[in-house]
């Protein structure tokens, strides 16, 4: 078999960690291609190397005084390389960078020496080659990442290598510039590279063993998914579990290519798999729940508006022409709703509102602020009767009152619309019905 192995900022913050990492590694030796991330928090109040790479460039930028911080980053990595017992120097390394930030190179070369860095150490650490992402991971002049040039690029570098360290988080542009992905990006390079390389595996260690059912800061201790399809993990990300970049999804769906979500201070947990399909059931009628908070609805009425075509088309088309997106917009015979961002549209609900006069001629239109919606996902709902009617008589229980319902056609998921303030105290119910009763 072959594993692509990435590894997040938490679990190579220090030396320990680094010794832990080592570990797994060597535990399996499938595990032959290693994504690095850059050193994460070590406690509490500590800072993530990236942020304090952001911090020296704009020093470097502004007033030219940067060398204080650089030196801070450089101590950093030289308490891991001493902890780990290696003599090699990065002094030439920091020197460079040096150089780099005071002719003002640009942010994203910045960013990316964390991982850069760590990536060193790490093929050191492990006696494995290293390869730098710059020269393997391609974006075009506009920045938009090249996957075909990339794949060739990585399946001829590694043609003849059964083992690589190659940091995550950035690549190159064809002028050699470095380009970073968005924070977070490290699970796009593991995902990139076991699409290229056709893995099958890739395994994203961090710091919690798994995808939980639901946000831990609401529900203590919930259960981890033991498997989760893309389509429900796609739901969850985006009402908010941010356990994987979204974005490191797509390149390994394309080949079907399982996620393993596992803990590096658990090693022995077995995580959570992301994949395409599975006959496997879950243990729950559900799978997960996610939400936000921050939402407003617009409600119009109109009558007779079912026989006006077009009308929903022209509502949009208001939201659009002052640069709002919608979540959802349920509607009945005479009435139309759309649930937007409340922070976007605030500064513009007066556009709207006059927007929404001119095209659709509405009898009324009422605003509700403060709202929450809650995503309740899993492929189990399809072929269980009654999912709906449990969720609203557990939030009647919890004397929670339900301001929307939306189901889609696939019978995913279900959406729930509720105040700001009754959020958790939903969560916690609908978690409570489904999960601890097992209803």
């Amino acid at each position: 078999m072959k594993k692509v192995v990435k590894f997040g900022g938490s679990s190579l913050a220090d030396a320990a960690q680094f010794q832990k990492v080592a570990g797994i590694i060597k535990s399996d030796p499938d595990r032959r291609y290693i994504i690095p991330s850059a050193p994460g928090k070590r406690f509490d109040g500590d800072t993530k190397v990236t942020d304090m790479l952001y911090d020296c460039y704009r020093s470097a930028k502004g007033s030219g005084l940067f060398e204080e911080k650089l030196i801070a980053i450089r101590d950093r990595y030289q308490l891991i390389v001493d902890g780990l017992g290696l003599s090699i120097s990065l002094k030439e390394e920091f020197e460079e960078i040096r150089k780099n930030f005071a002719a003002g190179i640009g942010v994203d070369y910045a960013a990316s020496r964390g991982e850069y860095l760590n990536g060193k150490i790490m093929a050191v650490y492990m006696d494995i080659p290293f390869i730098d992402a710059a020269d393997v991971i391609r974006f075009t002049q506009d920045g938009t990442f090249d996957q075909a040039q990339t794949d060739s690029l990585l399946r001829e570098r590694l043609k003849d290598c059964d083992r690589a360290v190659i940091p995550g988080f950035y690549g190159s542009m064809e002028n050699g510039a470095i380009k970073t992905f968005s924070r977070g990006g490290s699970d796009i390079t593991g995902s990139i590279v076991a699409r290229a390389i056709r893995a099958d595996v890739y395994e994203n260690w961090t710091d919690v063993s798994g995808v939980m059912v639901t946000d831990p800061r609401i529900v203590e201790n919930p259960e981890v998914i033991d498997t989760v399809t893309y389509r429900e993990l796609r739901e969850l990300s985006y009402m908010g579990a941010t356990v994987l970049h979204e974005d490191a999804i797509f390149p390994v769906r394309q080949e079907g290519i399982p996620i393993n979500i596992r803990n590096t201070n658990r090693p022995q947990d077995r995580g959570t798999f992301i994949v395409e399909s599975t006959c496997k059931k879950s243990p729950f009628v559900i799978t997960g729940i996610a939400g936000k908070k921050g939402f407003c609805s617009i409600n119009i009425e109109k009558s007779m508006m079912n026989s006006e075509i077009g009308f929903g088309r022209r509502v949009l088309q208001v939201f659009e022409d002052q640069g709002i997106s919608f979540e959802h917009t349920p509607s009945g015979i005479d009435t139309f709703t759309v649930y937007v961002h409340q922070s976007e549209f605030e500064e513009k609900e007066q556009q709207v509102i006059a927007g929404l006069h001119r095209l659709v001629h509405p009898d009324v239109v009422e605003m509700e602020s403060d709202l929450a919606l809650i995503a309740v996902v899993g492929r189990g709902m399809k072929s269980t009767r009654g999912t709906a009617g449990r969720i609203f008589s557990a939030l009647a229980h919890a004397n929670v009152n339900v301001r929307m319902i939306d189901q889609g056609s696939s019978e995913l998921n279900i959406i729930i619309g509720v105040e700001n303030r009754d959020f958790e105290t939903a969560v916690r119910a609908i978690y409570n019905i489904f999960v601890l009763t097992k209803l």
